[in-house]
């Protein structure tokens, strides 16, 4: 159908909202898009696929979720991928008239999957709208959701034998308010372990030390895989800690942010280092894991003890 056609015709109106995610990048991924039609339950679709890329992953859900469409529509589709979101308004038409070449005349990349989306906009009229990932709309929340659940989850720990594995845990004991952390440090053959114990402190301070205490050790320059059990210190070491900084250290809700300091300290350590989080399952923890887990429970125990 030609644009005037498009512009003529009684479209019908839906929202769409897309999402795309790999772990690690490359490797397996997932995708998924919600359809929403006026007046209808949403419908959910979602994918897997083996060994991909989390751009690619992107660029799949928003492209299922057209294909679902057997008529032309008035679309609003939501994305939180600049990635997606830049190519279709900016560099697409670009890369058509060159022939699908770059400005440095060099092929797109995933031209298969850009070829196919270009394909499906024919039919439709499309407005893309970007949307911030992670900050709380519950469509977005949603289809994040929907395209990690397809993932199935790794065997942990990876067998990444040119990286440093990281591994952390930590110990609260509620009624004396004291705390352990252990660590494992292991490259190639060589592993290191790492204890401390803190009086007046909270299960989440521990964590919090025990992974700044581990990255502290680490002098060489390489990959680094990091195990936890906690999703507040993977999630705030990947996702709240710029928003913290760009609001002054305050949350969203404007209340100062709990353990500053260290998030502060985890911040430097974490700057310009490549390190991939884990949340490893407590139900299903690895030798590793119940190991330095071990060594945060007697450091809680007996901190006078712990190195």
């Amino acid at each position: 159908m030609t644009t005037q056609n498009l512009v003529e015709a009684n479209l019908k109106p839906v929202t769409i909202y897309t999402d795309g995610a790999c772990n690690p990048n490359p490797g397996p991924g997932g995708w998924a898009a919600i359809v929403l039609y006026p007046d209808q339950p949403p419908r959910e679709l979602a994918g897997y696929e083996a060994e991909t890329t989390n751009n690619q992953m992107e660029l799949r859900a928003a492209l299922e979720a057209l294909k679902t469409l057997t008529t032309p529509h008035q679309i609003e589709l939501y994305t939180d991928s600049q990635y997606l979101r830049q190519g279709i308004s900016a560099w697409l038409p670009r890369w058509e008239e060159r022939g699908w070449q770059t400005s440095q005349k060099t092929e797109v990349k995933n031209l298969a999957l850009w070829q196919e989306l270009a394909g499906q906009l024919q039919n439709h009229r499309v407005a893309w709208r970007w949307i911030k990932g992670h900050a709380g709309d519950k469509w977005n929340e949603r289809v994040d959701q929907l395209a990690r659940s397809v993932i199935p989850p790794a065997e942990l720990p990876l067998a990444d034998r040119q990286a440093i594995h990281l591994f952390t845990a930590a110990s609260y004991l509620g009624k004396t308010k004291q705390g352990g952390w252990g660590v494992l440090l292991r490259y190639s053959e060589a592993e290191k372990t790492l204890t401390g114990a803190e009086s007046n402190t909270s299960g989440n301070r521990m964590h919090l030390l025990a992974a700044i205490e581990g990255l502290k050790a680490i002098k060489k320059s390489l990959p680094i895989h990091l195990y936890t059990t906690s999703n507040y210190l993977k999630d705030g070491a990947t996702l709240w800690t710029k928003q913290w900084q760009a609001h002054a250290w305050k949350t969203k809700e404007g209340k100062a942010v709990s353990h500053r300091e260290l998030w502060e300290i985890l911040a430097r350590l974490t700057h310009a280092r490549q390190i991939q989080w884990h949340v490893v399952s407590s139900n299903n923890l690895p030798a590793e894991m119940l190991q330095v887990k071990k060594l945060a429970v007697e450091a809680a125990v007996s901190p006078d003890l712990a190195l």
